[in-house]
C-alpha cells in the first residue's frame, strides 16, 4: 500500500475509460481544437489541424534514450536516425505556429546536440535555458548529469516576451534604503528580497515526485512551475498553447491555470486519461507549486506564505 502522503495520481481502469470520454479521437479535420486533449499520434493529428493556430508551442519530444512510455517504447537511435525523427516532427509542428509565435523545445545534452542545428535551420534560435534537474543519476566514471536544456526559438523577428511576468525572487544580501525606505527590495516572511530579471539558468525547479499533487506515472514529467515560466513569458491570456508531445498534460494544466487555451496531442491512452483528469481538477487561477501571487520562489525558500508585493 502506498504511503498516505503519496499523492501520485493513479486512475482505475473504470476512471481511465471515463476520462477518455473527455478526449478527442480525430476522424477528420479538427476545427474545434481549443481546450482539447487529442488522443492520436502526432504525425496523424498534425495534418488535421488548421495552420497557424498556436501562439506558443512547448515540445518535449522523446530524448534519444531507450525508455518506455505507457504501452510504447522509444529506442535509442543513431544520430542520423534521431535527426531524421527530429526533422519529421518539426516539419509537422512548425506550420501550426503563428508568424509571431514562440516554440520551446526540451532536450538533454546529447539529444540537444542533434536538435539545435536543425532548429537553427527552421526557426530563430534566441537562447538556451538550462535547468537544474536535482534527480540526476550518479555515474562511476562521469559527472552526475543533473541538467536539462530548453531551446527558446521564435518563428520570426516579431514575438512577445513578458519580462515582468517572470522576474525571479532573489534574497538581498546588502539591502539599501533611500529616505528611510527600502530601495528596490521588500520583505516577505521576514526575508529581504527583490525581483530581478530571470537568467537562462534555472535552479528553482523541482522534478515532480510522490508527495506532489501533480505527480503521475509518466517517466519524463515536467513540473507545472517550469512550464508556467515558459507560458507566462511567451503568451498572453487567451492565447493557445500547443503541446505536441502532451504526456500527462502538465503544459495544458499550467496553461489552464494561467488563463490560456490549451491543445495537447498524446498517443498513449493512459496519459490522455491522466491529462483529462488533471484538467478536470484545474481551474483558472489555480495553485502552481513553487509560485505564489505571480512570484516564483526558490526551492530552498523558507519565508512566509508567499504573499508578495509584486
Amino acid at each position: 500500500m502506498p504511503s498516505p502522503r503519496n499523492k501520485t495520481i493513479r486512475l482505475t481502469e473504470e476512471e481511465t475509460q471515463r476520462q477518455l470520454c473527455r478526449c478527442v479521437f480525430p476522424r477528420g479535420r479538427l476545427v474545434d481544437y481549443a481546450d482539447k486533449v487529442v488522443c492520436a499520434d502526432l504525425f496523424e493529428a498534425a495534418p488535421l489541424l488548421p495552420r497557424g493556430i498556436a501562439d506558443l508551442i512547448i515540445a518535449d519530444p522523446p530524448y534519444n534514450l531507450t525508455k518506455s512510455y505507457g504501452e510504447s517504447r522509444f529506442c535509442r537511435r543513431s544520430e542520423a536516425e534521431y535527426a531524421e525523427f527530429t526533422e519529421k516532427w518539426l516539419d509537422a509542428v512548425i506550420p501550426l505556429l503563428k508568424a509571431d509565435g514562440t516554440m520551446y523545445v526540451c532536450c538533454d545534452l546529447f539529444s540537444g546536440m542533434i536538435i539545435a542545428p536543425i532548429l537553427a535551420k527552421k526557426l530563430v534560435v534566441r537562447n538556451r535555458i538550462t535547468w537544474q534537474r536535482e534527480k540526476g543519476r550518479g555515474a562511476d566514471k562521469n559527472w552526475k548529469n543533473a541538467l536539462e536544456d530548453i531551446w527558446f526559438c521564435t518563428a520570426g523577428e516579431e514575438y512577445r516576451f513578458n519580462l515582468d511576468e517572470v522576474k525571479q525572487l532573489k534574497k538581498v544580501v546588502a539591502p539599501y534604503r533611500k529616505d528611510g525606505k527600502p530601495r528596490d527590495w521588500f520583505d516577505v516572511g521576514g526575508e529581504r528580497v527583490r525581483l530581478t530579471c530571470p537568467s537562462n539558468f534555472w535552479d528553482d525547479v523541482t522534478v515532480p515526485y510522490w508527495s506532489m499533487e501533480e505527480n503521475t506515472s509518466h517517466p519524463a514529467q515536467k513540473s507545472e512551475k517550469l512550464l508556467a515560466k515558459l507560458i507566462l513569458a511567451s503568451s498572453d491570456k487567451g492565447d493557445l498553447v500547443l503541446d505536441p508531445f502532451g504526456g500527462s498534460g502538465s503544459s495544458a494544466v499550467a496553461a489552464k491555470k494561467l488563463g490560456r487555451l490549451y491543445l495537447t496531442v498524446e498517443r498513449e491512452r493512459e496519459y490522455c486519461a491522466l491529462a483529462a483528469y488533471r484538467l478536470s481538477r484545474a481551474r483558472e487561477g489555480g495553485r502552481i507549486q513553487g509560485m505564489e501571487n505571480g512570484v516564483f520562489f526558490p526551492r530552498s525558500y523558507r519565508g512566509g506564505s508567499g504573499e508578495s508585493q509584486k
